[in-house]
C-alpha cells in the first residue's frame, strides 16, 4: 500500500498575477449556491466563481487561503485546475479599515434607488466587501 498523497495540478492566476502554482490536494471554491469542493480525479467541467474565499490543502497538508472575486474554474481530464478571477489576495494582506469603508459604501447605496446596473453594481460591491472582511477575520494574522 502506498503513501503518496493524491494531487492534481493547480493554478489559481488573476490580472495582478499567479497567486498559486503547484500540486494540490484539494480546492474549496466560492459558486453561486455555496462552495465546491474539487479533489484529484474530479469529472471535467468549467464553472463560474463568485466573490469568496477560496481553500486550497496544499501537498504537504497546510492549508492557503485567498479572497477572490468573479472568476471561472476548469477542471481537465488530465488532472489539471485552472482557476482565473478578477482579483486575488492574501487574508493577510487585506486592509479591514478599508474594507469596512467599502462595505459601509455599498450598504449606503443599496438604501437609495438605483437602476437595476446600479444595484447589480451595489450588491456586487456588497459581496466583495463581506468576503473580505470575513477572510481577514477568520483566516488573517492576529495581531
Amino acid at each position: 500500500m502506498s503513501d503518496m498523497v493524491k494531487t492534481f495540478t493547480l493554478q489559481v492566476i488573476s490580472v495582478n498575477g499567479i497567486f498559486y502554482q503547484d500540486e494540490a490536494q484539494e480546492i474549496i471554491l466560492p459558486c453561486d449556491d455555496g462552495e465546491l469542493a474539487i479533489l484529484p480525479g474530479h469529472e471535467e467541467m468549467i464553472l463560474a466563481i463568485y466573490d469568496g474565499v477560496i481553500q486550497i490543502k496544499k501537498p504537504d497538508g497546510e492549508w492557503l487561503y485567498g479572497v477572490v472575486s468573479l472568476g471561472s474554474v476548469q477542471f481537465t481530464v488530465d488532472n489539471r485546475c485552472i482557476v482565473i478571477v478578477n482579483t486575488v489576495e492574501r487574508p493577510e494582506e487585506i486592509d479591514i479599515a478599508r474594507a469596512r469603508e467599502a462595505y459601509d459604501f455599498a450598504m449606503d447605496h443599496l438604501r437609495q434607488k438605483q437602476s437595476p446596473k446600479e444595484l447589480k453594481k451595489s450588491r456586487d460591491g456588497l459581496a466583495r466587501a463581506k468576503a473580505r472582511l470575513y477572510a481577514a477575520s477568520k483566516y488573517g494574522e492576529k495581531n
